[in-house]
């Protein structure tokens, strides 16, 4: 992988210059990893056209990197307590004129800090450029997120074997946590998920004490974290006994309009317009209010990345994005349905869309 970081960092440090800047700061921790293949603690990556630093407050362990440091990589370790930005700042000025930073990410106390140690040395905005970058995988990183899933798939379906009346939202979740770790994740993606009864459906619940009741609609949101890459997968059950009407109705609601969401995950297709198809069938049944501001978003080093799938987001999908796609419905005081995957883009040629997470979308009585 250690070329991978390098060509990585050649294309940025080629739109750098493009834009007028011979130099390049990158301080948000995933846009690190991203090109430099891992990201210590407190570290930052300086660009120059003489080659690339990582600069960081302390040595990192010896298993910092996937694999080898990266080709043409030099590491640098500050002596006390100095900030690796201030010191990028003042060994771009050595060299150049002007420096891209990350604004998004840099703090306004650390900006005025560089302008203070480097003052003749312009300070330019990068913007997201590396965010942009990082959407279309290759297919290392396409690779990890398969066994992200693979992972989450399997401490899924070990839970469904399990007793699960009387046990409570929170023990499930710390249950499935543990199930991750035990495959072989470095730890969950992103805070697990279990809402039973009334609180199911519910986008972004918090785990409660709640006890798992017979009838009940159980969702479950949650993901593994495999080499630094994460996945998502959403799925909902009913506990104990065959589903009464009004679930049955309500699943096959919103399985329809997940499964449009992923039959329109082809190159080209614009991000509103897979957002548009998940959302139809749940506004034409009367569910316009109650609908996330999205259905689906992308994954990779974090568990949510561009593009996101929106009503009013712009751009269109390329091939090798993975993206998750999972609208879900919230019916207060009675419970709902969220159904999540977590797919590859891929064209027609290669089969459509890859779904890499695959444990059944059937709804199962627990």
């Amino acid at each position: 992988m250690s070329d991978v970081y390098a060509a990585r960092r050649a294309r940025l440090r080629e739109r750098c210059a493009a834009a007028g800047d011979a130099a390049a700061l990158v301080s948000r921790p995933a846009n690190v990893r991203y090109l430099a293949g891992a990201a210590p603690r407190g570290a930052v990556l300086l660009l120059r056209p003489d080659g690339d630093t990582l600069l960081c407050p302390r040595a990192p362990a010896a298993d910092a990197f996937d694999g080898r440091p990266s080709a043409g990589l030099r590491l640098t370790v500050l002596p006390g307590a100095g900030d690796p930005a201030v010191a990028a700042g003042v060994l771009a000025a050595a060299t150049a004129g002007s420096l891209a930073v990350e604004e998004h990410h840099l703090t306004v106390a650390r900006h005025r800090e560089i302008r203070a140690a480097a003052p003749r040395l312009r300070l330019d905005d990068l913007g997201r450029a590396v965010e942009q970058q990082r959407i279309v995988k290759d297919e290392e990183e396409i690779g990890c997120l398969r066994i992200a899933a693979e992972i989450a798939d399997q401490a899924l379906n070990e839970l469904l074997e399990s007793i699960l009346v009387g046990r409570t939202e929170r023990h499930l979740a710390l249950e499935l946590e543990r199930r991750l770790v035990d495959h072989g994740a470095v730890g969950p993606a992103f805070p697990t998920t279990v809402a039973t009864g009334p609180n199911s459906g519910r986008h972004g619940h918090l785990p409660s004490d709640r006890r798992v009741e017979e009838g009940d609609f159980l969702s479950v949101g949650l993901g593994a974290d495999y080499r630094g890459y994460r996945c998502l997968i959403g799925r909902t059950f009913v506990i104990g006994t065959s589903p009464a009407q009004w679930q049955i109705e309500l699943y096959e609601l919103v399985f329809a309009a997940q499964r449009a969401g992923r039959e329109t995950l082809v190159p080209s297709a614009g991000y509103r317009d897979v957002d548009r198809a998940a959302r139809a069938p749940l506004e034409a049944a009367g569910h316009g209010e109650r609908l996330a501001a999205r259905t689906g978003h992308g994954v990779g080093l974090e568990i949510d990345e561009d593009p996101q799938l929106a009503p009013t987001a712009m751009g269109k999908l390329d091939a090798c994005v993975p993206v998750t796609v999972g609208p879900g419905v919230h019916l207060p005081g009675r419970g709902g349905v969220r159904i999540d995957d977590t797919l590859v883009v891929r064209s027609e040629a290669d089969g459509g869309p890859e779904l890499l997470t695959i444990t059944t979308k059937e709804l199962l009585a627990l």
